[in-house]
């Protein structure tokens, strides 16, 4: 789990490419700061699993479903990302639940300035668009950012100039491919407002605990 506060801006130093599957090398110095192998990394807001490091880089596997889904199936050597180590139990909660799960990708069409606000507005499919709602909250690229606007094909945030220095964001120009993770908890909301309900003649109404580990939870 994380929190979309991003800790530094990595470097790929190499890609390794197979069929499908990708490993990574990614040039770091904070988050290798008590590094053990099997630690989770968020890079760009995928979670990727350490499987070696050195002084200076760690390298990770990206699955073919984590390729296709993310913008990790484009970079290249040479590439900035943004990195943030799992949450650890008793840290702030600086941003929002992160899970490191991407939903999908977006693109970004368009960058503006306002004094001193960065606006940059996201086009996205609906299957990520039905759960970004105004105010709410949304990690790009891995940051937590909050939406400031909901358009029928994009949504809008607001960066302050401390994510524009402390992220990817700020050199991302139009064009450009971002993944896109949706709030936890509208995720979790739809999925129990979809659950079965028996007729009422059967039981006394509302949702037990029977139901939620019927289906999973």
């Amino acid at each position: 789990m994380f929190t979309g506060i991003i800790e530094e801006v990595g470097r790929i130093k190499r890609v390794d490419r197979g069929h499908r599957a990708i490993v990574l090398e990614v040039v770091a110095r904070r988050v290798l700061e008590g590094l053990r192998v099997g630690d989770s990394i968020a890079t760009n807001g995928v979670c990727l699993t350490v499987t070696s490091f050195d002084g200076s880089s760690f390298r990770a596997d990206v699955m073919p479903e984590t390729a296709r889904a993310s913008n990790l199936g484009e970079v290249r050597a040479g590439d900035p990302v943004n990195l943030e180590r799992a949450l650890a139990f008793g840290d702030r909660l600086g941003g929002h639940l992160v899970s490191g799960h991407v939903d999908g990708t977006g693109k970004i069409v368009a960058k503006e300035r306002e004094e001193n606000a960065g606006w940059v507005t996201i086009a996205a499919g609906e299957e990520l668009l039905r759960y970004v709602i105004k105010k709410g909250s949304v990690a790009v690229d891995g940051i937590s950012l909050t939406v400031a606007a909901v358009a029928e094909r994009s949504f809008k945030v607001s960066v302050i100039p401390h994510t524009r220095r402390e992220t990817t964001l700020a050199i991302k120009e139009v064009g450009a491919t971002v993944n896109v993770e949706n709030d936890l908890v509208a995720k979790y909301v739809e999925r129990l407002a979809r659950l079965p309900v028996s007729p009422p003649s059967t039981r006394a109404g509302g949702l037990t605990l029977d139901d939620l580990m019927e289906h999973g939870f």
